[in-house]
């Protein structure tokens, strides 16, 4: 994988790009997520091959391990975060989560990749409007899927950083999507460790661990705007790991 000089990056600078020849755009009434009963239906059946397929590739390949699994939420839609470390790291967190569908919200580039985008758009990935007013759509149809027991993942450092060892500054996105749902925080923490036992043989690149760490609910004795800001530093601190 390319190397980045991230020192001399600013902000959510995106470093990782693919070849988007296509063209896609939101239109009005977009289902950013799909209640169709044979949409999900299909997605349901595709992510039973398709999750065994990449619970071998990523732990192969990968070193790919999760840790904590006691601390996932349960009974309830929540919104999950982690930083942003690896072209996979959605398959990361889906398997974190598998069998359960997770839905992605994504930059809009990314439908723009031949073949890739079915496949994004068959396992939940939706795109993130630019315009103003398709975004009372999107949180709207992002509401109703919480309040209907239902998993996002974000990311709230924004862009891809791969192999980056520190964690961000966070977006507020993700924290008001939880905070105005009344729904908790998931926070996932990626780290790096050195390859070990049979990986020490062909892994040149670190092993990929998850962490599950603990839940983070709204505090509802503070005001909306509060209740975002507090969200937000609870849990940068939790996967930052302070």
């Amino acid at each position: 994988m390319k190397k980045y000089d991230y020192k001399n990056l600013v902000g959510d600078e995106h470093v990782y790009h693919l070849w988007e020849p296509l063209h896609f755009e939101i239109k009005d009434n977009y289902k950013y997520i799909t209640t169709s009963f044979i949409f999900n239906f299909f997605s349901t059946l595709a992510l039973i091959p398709i999750g065994l397929i990449l619970f071998v590739f990523n732990r192969i390949f990968f070193g790919y391990k999760v840790k904590g699994r006691n601390k996932l939420v349960k009974n309830t839609g929540f919104v999950s975060v982690s930083n942003h470390i690896h072209p996979m790291d959605c398959t990361f967190i889906g398997l974190i989560y598998y069998p359960k569908s997770v839905y992605y919200p994504t930059i809009d580039t990314n439908f723009k990749i031949p073949v890739i985008r079915h496949l994004i758009r068959l396992l939940h990935a939706f795109p993130i409007p630019k315009e103003k007013e398709k975004k009372k759509d999107f949180y709207e149809q992002i509401d109703s899927a919480l309040k209907h027991k239902k998993i996002l993942q974000m990311y709230p450092e924004g862009s891809l950083w791969p192999y980056y060892d520190k964690v961000r500054n966070f977006k507020y996105g993700a924290f008001k999507i939880a905070a105005s749902a009344n729904v908790p925080i998931q926070p996932i923490r990626f780290t790096f460790v050195k390859p070990y036992g049979i990986y020490r043989l062909y892994k040149k690149k670190d092993c990929i661990e998850a962490t599950i760490l603990d839940p983070i609910y709204p505090n509802l004795d503070l005001d909306l705007t509060d209740q975002i800001e507090d969200l937000r530093e609870r849990a940068y601190i939790s996967i930052k790991g302070e």
